[in-house]
């Protein structure tokens, strides 16, 4: 027996058209530039004459550039540290900031101050914060040694990873805070009968409860850091050498300062592959594409 549609169901469920706006945005914004773009990793183009067909040149290039290579690995070293340092700060800010602690607005309109800041402005203050010369290195030369540390392959990474987390966490914490408070009281009342402290509570309840937006914010992440341009540009310049040249910034190498904007095409789509790749991988894994909505967060 079938089961009787509601009334007026059907009148009020959104159509195709309603989508629209967003799928011609999407398609002249999106598909189309990226179609011009697997278009020119076949030619040769300075970006003045005309693009001149190559074939595979470009691709067969790249296999074997050892930078492009080694581009790929920071890339992933980066995200990856990204990704293991950013998430249980986060996680943590967000479900202490979803409390009801005195003063938690106020310290919390203070932490996600750097949110405001784009990426550009953060990498100025930080290098002059970080400046060998004038900076804080060189006045706790006991703690940093000659202050230089965006000179070494270690101190750089580190620097990156850093700036990331300052820049990067208040985002993912905010996301965090939404989720922890849509959890329902009665499952930490339930816990505290059956004689759960904080901390049970936190691992046995929060935590599940907060699986699904775990996996959403590791993709941002995730994501971000396979895109991170502006502050290796600003802070590091790819060195010291190419030991933390990224993707995107030997990208901005080639086809911007090269004028080789046939590779700089061919380096954007492994960036855009790799990145689909490892985003679907998340997906798959952690059985996000098989989430179905819940009622009260259940």
């Amino acid at each position: 027996m079938t089961r009787a549609a509601r009334p007026g169901a059907a009148a009020t469920r959104p159509g195709f058209v309603w989508a629209l706006p967003a799928a011609v945005f999407f398609l002249m914004f999106a598909l189309t530039p990226l179609l011009l773009v697997v278009v020119l990793s076949f030619t040769s183009w300075d970006g003045i004459g005309e693009p001149r067909f190559n074939g595979l040149d470009n691709w067969t290039a790249l296999l074997h550039d050892p930078v492009m290579i080694q581009s790929v690995w920071t890339t992933l070293l980066l995200t990856a540290l990204g990704v293991v340092t950013q998430t249980p700060v986060s996680i943590l800010l967000g479900v202490w900031a979803a409390g009801h602690q005195r003063n938690r607005a106020v310290l919390s309109a203070v932490y996600f101050v750097p949110l405001l800041l784009s990426a550009t402005a953060v990498s100025v203050v930080w290098r002059a914060v970080l400046d060998p010369n004038f900076g804080v290195p060189a006045q706790l030369t006991w703690l940093f040694g000659d202050g230089n540390l965006l000179g070494s392959k270690g101190g750089a990474i580190g620097v990156l990873t850093f700036v990331g987390v300052w820049q990067f966490t208040p985002l993912h914490a905010l996301i965090y805070q939404g989720g922890a408070r849509a959890i329902p009281q009665v499952l930490y009342q339930a816990a505290a009968v059956d004689g759960a402290g904080r901390v049970r509570q936190f691992l046995h309840v929060t935590l599940p409860q907060l699986r699904n937006t775990i996996i959403t914010s590791v993709i941002l992440m995730v994501v971000g850091g396979l895109t991170t341009f502006d502050t290796v540009l600003i802070l590091t310049q790819g060195g010291p050498g190419t030991d933390t040249t990224v993707t995107a910034y030997y990208m901005y190498q080639k086809a911007f300062k090269g004028f080789d904007f046939g590779v700089g095409s061919a380096i954007a789509l492994v960036l855009v592959v790799v990145a689909t790749l490892i985003s679907l991988a998340v997906v798959r894994l952690s059985g996000y594409d098989r989430m179905r909505g819940t009622a009260e967060g259940l």
